[in-house]
């Protein structure tokens, strides 16, 4: 039976229910606004359920400044950035900690600066033992996953071999994966499906897809393993790396891609199923070369989501490419290159606010 909702989207060919292992996705996945004092602070995140996070992402909203990436795999006060090449890099008051139910912050502007504007990101992955490593030729120095959630982080030392295989503990196969090299000054690398294994983009960088066997061999990952090259760019020898990895979850995170159609139009703008309501979307133009949008719930007006940060840029939030969420997806209703592009392809990483409907049948709120 159909279910009636005030305000939905829906998707061309069979419309197919969406049920989910996880009702509560900030149990997962959170997104946290705050404002910097300039001093310390513990910044607590605001979901259903306390989330100890393991990844969190930090961009200041207000001024032009880059990204802070930390995680609890390669420790507090250690950040990357996602729109830098640049080495891992250990600042004692950046994030301070990983806590309970959020993260403590120190002085360091990007992440407190005085009376600005800031948003994180904020993953749990949480397993730290027991990962499964059959036919793995390299064996992680240290990691955390979650499988309910398709969810790791991986640091893992090169061994500069072709075909070497590094277990990511998902136990399915990741659609997604960003590796940086923390020792060198080095390019994000990005493994995406729908880019296939013959390509690689870059999280710093516009590129639509470099055709290269060098990173990922033309071997897509496994249920568990990810193939990659001897080039020093993943797998050099004696060389520390960082790989995020991630996995599609039926009604909590989907990794897809959708096809522009050009419109700006809230009633023609192209609609991307996704099977709950978002709370995050990623997108990047894979046709050509255009920047990598994200959007969030928490930033915006109600179903008026059009404060979008750059991934690979360091521009503070900007409200001139507008997308709306529903709750089955989420619909592009401006025409610009990076995002929608008539006839071009973009793929995309969505989390949930809350799913389409919910493990016992129950439908969600209307949006």
């Amino acid at each position: 039976k159909w279910l009636l909702f005030s305000q939905h989207k829906k998707p061309s060919g069979v419309w197919i229910m969406a049920y989910t292992t996880i009702d509560d996705p900030t149990a997962y996945f959170q997104t946290k606004l705050w404002t910097g004092n300039g001093g310390t602070q513990s910044i607590t995140l605001d979901g259903l359920n306390n989330m100890q996070p393991d990844w969190v992402w930090i961009k200041e909203r207000s001024e032009t400044r880059g990204h802070n990436i930390q995680d609890s795999v390669r420790g507090a006060t250690k950040y990357i950035d996602s729109r830098s090449t640049g080495a891992e890099a250990t600042v004692a008051n950046t994030l301070t900690a990983f806590d309970a139910n959020g993260f403590s912050l120190g002085s360091y502007d990007d992440v407190n600066k005085s009376s600005q504007t800031y948003v994180a990101w904020n993953w749990k992955a949480g397993t730290t033992s027991g990962i499964t490593t059959t036919d793995s030729t390299i064996t992680p120095a240290a990691y955390s996953f979650n499988q309910t959630s398709g969810f790791s982080i991986i640091k893992y030392v090169g061994n500069g071999t072709n075909d070497a295989k590094c277990p990511h503990g998902l136990g399915v196969a990741p659609k997604m994966i960003f590796i940086k090299d923390l020792d060198n000054t080095a390019d994000w690398e990005c493994y995406n499906a729908t880019n296939g294994n013959g390509k690689v983009f870059h999280l710093n960088k516009t590129n639509a897809g470099d055709a290269t066997s060098a990173r990922w061999r033309n071997t897509s990952p496994d249920a568990v393993n990810w193939t990659m090259g001897s080039t020093t760019a993943v797998n050099g020898s004696s060389t520390d790396y960082v790989a995020y990895c991630f996995a599609d979850v039926q009604g909590y995170q989907k990794i897809g891609f959708y096809t522009g159609n050009g419109s700006g139009s809230a009633n023609s703008g192209t609609f991307v199923y996704t099977g709950f309501s978002p709370s995050f979307v990623l997108v990047k133009n894979i046709s050509t070369a255009e920047g990598w949008l994200l959007w969030d719930n928490k930033r915006s007006s109600f179903n008026g989501e059009g404060s979008n940060l750059s991934a690979n840029g360091t521009g503070a939030e900007s409200t001139g490419v507008r997308v709306h969420f529903f709750s089955n997806g989420f619909q592009l209703v401006s025409s610009g290159a990076d995002q929608n592009s008539d006839g071009q392809n973009f793929v995309y990483m969505s989390y949930a606010q809350q799913p389409f409907v919910t493990s016992g049948g129950v439908p969600a709120t209307a949006r």
